[in-house]
C-alpha cells in the first residue's frame, strides 16, 4: 500500500456544494459588517434561504446519526456544529460547509469517547491486511461518491445505514469521516488524535488509511450480497 498522502487523498473527490449555497454564503458575508441589525433585517436578507438551510441541516443530521445513532444526541450535534462554526471566517460556501462538518464530526468523536472511553484509542499494532481492496479510495469498492450518496438517500438506505451501524467503532467513524464527510486521511487522523480521548493521541494517516481500506472491503462485500 502506498503511503503518499497527497496522492491518496485526491482519489476521494469533494462533494458538490448544494445549489444556492454560494448565494447563501454571500448573503451571510453581507450581514457581517460589524453593524447592529434587528431580526427583520436579518430575515429579509436571508429571505428564500429556508429550503437551503433545511438541506444543510438534514445533511449534518444524517452524518451525525451515522456516527452516534438517531435521536436527540444527533440533533444536539447539529446544534453544536452550527454554534461552533464561525461563518465570518469562511470565504465561501465550500469552506463554510467543510468547517461545519469538521465541527460536527469533532463533537461526535468527543461524544463517542465519553460514551465508551478508549473506544477510539489508536491501534498499537496494525499490520497491512490482505483484503479485497488494495487502495484506500472509495471507488476501489466499486462505488462512486455520487452513488454512495444516492444509496444513503434512496430506498435501500436503511440496509446501508444498518451496515454502517454494524462496523466496529473506529471503522465506522473513519468510514463516515472519509467516505461521507470527505475528509483526508491526515484530517481524519488529526480529529481522532485531538478529540478521541485517552489513547487517541497516536492516530496517524497510515493507520486511518489501513482501517478505511478494510471498511471499503466490507462495503464491497455488502454490495455483492445486495445484488445477488
Amino acid at each position: 500500500m502506498s503511503h503518499d498522502s497527497a496522492a491518496k487523498d485526491i482519489l476521494i473527490p469533494p462533494q458538490p456544494v448544494p445549489a444556492g449555497a454560494e448565494e447563501f454564503s454571500q448573503k451571510v458575508q453581507g450581514l457581517l459588517d460589524g453593524q447592529p441589525k434587528d431580526a427583520s433585517t436579518v430575515s429579509k436578507a436571508l429571505g428564500g434561504m429556508d429550503a437551503l438551510l433545511d438541506v444543510i441541516a438534514a445533511g449534518l443530521y444524517s452524518m451525525a446519526s451515522m456516527l452516534v445513532g438517531e435521536g436527540e444526541d444527533s440533533i444536539q450535534l447539529v446544534e453544536t456544529a452550527v454554534a461552533r462554526t464561525d461563518l465570518s471566517a469562511c470565504s465561501n460556501a465550500e469552506e463554510a460547509r467543510k468547517n461545519s462538518r469538521k465541527a460536527l464530526c469533532s463533537a461526535a468523536i468527543e461524544l463517542i469517547s465519553e460514551r465508551n472511553p478508549r473506544s477510539l484509542a489508536a491501534p498499537e499494532w496494525l499490520e497491512h491486511a490482505a483484503t479485497c481492496i488494495e487502495d484506500d479510495d472509495l471507488e476501489s469498492a466499486g462505488i462512486s461518491r455520487a452513488e454512495l450518496e444516492s444509496m444513503l438517500a434512496g430506498p435501500n438506505r436503511e440496509s446501508i445505514k444498518k451496515w454502517i451501524d454494524g462496523l466496529a467503532t473506529e471503522t465506522r467513524v473513519i468510514f463516515v469521516l472519509r467516505a461521507v464527510a470527505g475528509f483526508s486521511a491526515n484530517e481524519t487522523a488529526e480529529m481522532l488524535a485531538s478529540h478521541g480521548g485517552a489513547g487517541a493521541e497516536s492516530w496517524n494517516s497510515d493507520a486511518v488509511r489501513e482501517i478505511f481500506r478494510q471498511g471499503l472491503c466490507s462495503l464491497a462485500s455488502q454490495l455483492i450480497h445486495a445484488v445477488k
